[in-house]
């Protein structure tokens, strides 16, 4: 039988070599791609709701004939807004969408159409804002009506109709060739069916209750797999001789005393905690998770400054010259080192330097040498760490900030600058604490849940955008009051396809009308690199009042004077990137207001909007993230240094991923390099799927 990972999905009819293209923007370059591109979700068409029956308040699937449409200007928004009426002989219901013009082309009278929204009332009249929508062929009937009707994701030129014909087309001709990862033992003890009958079950149930079982295995199939890579990644480490350091009580209380602040406790214990695997044989692999603002550069520096005690070497990497700077100068200032040698009261002897790619050769070349020889014992820097003439004369501690940013293989290269070293590596975008342990097994996992004392209270609030002159009042307010601000925007440019307010078009208006009388900076992704870092000065000394800019400063700078964010056009925001951008406010004395302005016409971006203003613990926002999402788009490839979980959802089947990690602990712990008969196939598959994580294995 063919290999199916290997045949391009342009073989299956329908498809060729034009469309090819729109369905790599999905991801999908094989038929074996295509099989698992499972629905987002499911519409039971075997029995529509009448017209005369939908519930105002409810998300209901609803069709009908068109009968009637029309588009006029907003005389308030000055938006255009297209009109549509559908009849299905009980009742009438309008559907309206905004700028959206061609959907005329679409809604001609006489046709059949399935909408599906949230079913509201305005005038007197039953209507559904922006709701999906398919148009019904007579063709289409075997696949889009009567029955239940996959869902899924699309790109721009691609239907539904379409896209359930390819996939039909796929099935017919290729799933005979589909094999079964999961050994027979394994499906056998769960009750698990062939893979054959769960992926078309996936794709055209007859009922849901097939769909269900088919979900369940294909859910612990790939929970499975992922746990054996994270398992034998542990399993490498713990059996690696690392750096036993030698760390005692004195030493750690020194160190506390060495702020000019009291440290929180989840600091203290964090502490402790790095302490203790520091001392111990194998190599520490710690991953240190806290908002925005807990502090979690504290108990980094703490292995830094033990490394150094110790007589060896430590290095933190950021992902960029900003943030890199920032730990440079906030270090020095902490603990009053200079780049050269500088005894302080608390007794650590910390040579500090940093290392930049913008930096000149003469400067590199210098520092480096300092490095080569010892000289330095502190090295802190951005992706320029790695470079091969870096060598380190003794490195025994790395710290990695903003893990996502990097994946596995810059963590690889890292820790091969040494001799196994500590590695902590630290994210401010916290993993629910029910998942973490599971999600990063081949970690240990330290947790800052406190935000350090004498800081603003930060409070959200959001806005249609009629209201946007109200955010702007408010703005400017703060900056009467001597505070400063950020506006935020998605776009760098106005497009056509997209009606968004950018940063640069916005920024020429506000010069000229809303802050015409303020000191304003403008930065972006395509801000050169020096430029850049001189707006951030600017903004940081007080020179700036209000920042425009896109989400380049996601991970940014300091400004404890900055008391205001606007976001614009925030339902374009994930929950995570919103609360990141967020706590760049109130990290001073003053409270912070965070201003959204968004756009909430759909069920999504209305439950974004109140999970974000309801609360400020990044741990609640990870949780609300995941099951608004799923776990596709918040666990991202650079996240974990792993493909995406492409269908299993960590946040909603706890049980079925805590049921696999069991087994696949049990597998690797009886047949630890996956040779036995019995798991055959085993190894293949996961260096086939989980290719970077298992590099980590011989690298790491």
């Amino acid at each position: 039988m063919p290999d199916l990972s290997v045949i391009s999905v342009q073989f299956i009819k329908g498809v060729g070599p034009g469309r090819k293209k729109l369905f790599a923007n999905l991801g999908v370059e094989t038929v074996e791609d295509l099989l698992y591109l499972f629905p987002r979700r499911y519409e039971d068409r075997r029995q529509m709701t009448p017209l005369a029956q939908v519930e105002v308040g409810e998300t209901q699937t609803v069709t009908g004939k068109v009968v009637a449409r029309g588009s006029r200007r907003s005389w308030y928004t000055r938006k255009h807004v297209n009109e549509t009426v559908i009849d299905d002989k009980s009742g009438r219901l309008y559907g309206v969408w905004f700028n959206q013009p061609y959907l005329e082309r679409y809604f001609r009278p006489g046709t059949t159409v399935v909408w599906h929204g949230k079913v509201g009332m305005y005038k007197n009249r039953l209507q559904m804002v922006s709701p999906e929508y398919e148009i019904i062929g007579k063709e289409d009937q075997g696949l889009s009506m009567s029955r239940i009707v996959p869902i899924y994701p699309l790109t721009k030129g691609m239907s539904q109709r379409y896209l359930r014909k390819v996939i039909r087309a796929c099935l017919d001709k290729y799933s005979d060739g589909l094999t079964d990862i999961l050994p027979v033992w394994l499906r056998n003890k769960h009750r698990l069916a062939n893979i054959y009958r769960c992926i078309g079950n996936l794709h055209f149930p007859e009922d849901f209750e097939q769909q269900e079982e088919a979900h369940r295995r294909v859910s612990f199939e790939e929970f499975f797999l992922f746990q054996l890579s994270v398992c034998k990644r542990r399993m490498s480490i713990l059996q690696k001789k690392g750096i036993a350091h030698a760390i005692d009580f004195d030493l750690i209380q020194r160190f506390e005393a060495a702020f000019p602040f009291e440290l929180t406790g989840a600091q203290k214990r964090v502490i402790r905690e790095i302490a203790r695997d520091m001392q111990g044989p194998s190599p520490m692999l710690r991953l240190l998770q806290g908002d925005v603002g807990s502090g979690k550069t504290v108990p980094a520096l703490f292995g830094c400054a033990a490394a150094a005690a110790n007589g060896r070497q430590a290095a933190i990497m950021a992902p960029t010259e900003i943030l890199a700077r920032q730990h440079y100068e906030n270090i020095k200032k902490l603990f009053k080192v200079t780049s050269h040698k500088s005894q302080v009261t608390s007794g650590f002897d910390l040579k500090v330097v940093l290392l930049l790619g913008s930096m000149g050769k003469k400067k590199k070349d210098e520092i480096q040498s300092r490095i080569r020889k010892g000289e330095v014992n502190l090295v802190i820097g951005t992706h320029a760490i790695l470079n091969e003439d870096v060598e380190f004369k003794d490195l025994s501690f790395v710290v990695i900030d903003e893990q996502h940013k990097f994946g596995v293989r810059q963590r690889a290269l890292l820790s091969k600058k040494g001799g196994n070293p500590d590695v902590l590596v630290m994210t401010a975008t916290p993993i629910p604490r029910t998942l973490s342990l599971t999600l990063f097994g081949d970690l240990d996992i330290s947790s800052l849940g406190e935000i350090p004392p004498g800081r603003g209270k930060v409070t959200t609030e959001y806005f249609p955008p009629d209201q946007e002159e109200m955010v702007y009042q408010k703005t400017r307010d703060a900056v009467t009051q001597g505070r400063q601000a950020y506006i935020i925007y998605p776009l760098i440019n106005e497009s056509d396809k997209l009606d968004l307010k950018a940063a640069d078009t916005m920024f020429k208006r506000f010069e000229k009308r809303e802050f015409k009388d303020t000191r304003m900076g403008l930065i972006h992704g395509q801000t050169k690199k020096q430029e850049a870092e001189e707006i951030m000065r600017r903004f940081k000394d007080g020179r700036i009042d209000v920042l425009v800019s896109t989400t380049v400063l996601e991970v940014g700078i300091d400004v404890p004077n900055a008391s205001v964010m606007v976001i614009e056009h925030a339902e374009r925001f994930g929950l995570a990137q919103l609360h990141q951008l967020r706590g760049r406010i109130g990290r001073g004395e003053h409270d912070g207001q965070c201003l959204l302005i968004a756009e909430t016409g759909t069920d999504e971006a209305q439950e974004r909007m109140k999970a974000i203003c309801s609360t400020t613990d990044g741990f609640k926002i990870a949780e609300a993230d995941l099951l608004i999402r799923g776990p596709g788009h918040y666990f991202g490839r650079h996240q974990h240094g792993l493909n995406e979980l492409r269908y299993a959802n960590p946040m909603t089947e706890i049980d079925i991923l805590k049921a696999a990690r069991q087994e696949a602990q049990e597998v690797i712990h009886q047949d630890a390099d996956l040779v036995s008969e019995r798991n055959h196939g085993l190894k293949e598959i996961i260096q086939k799927r989980y290719p970077d994580y298992l590099k980590m294995v011989e690298a790491g």
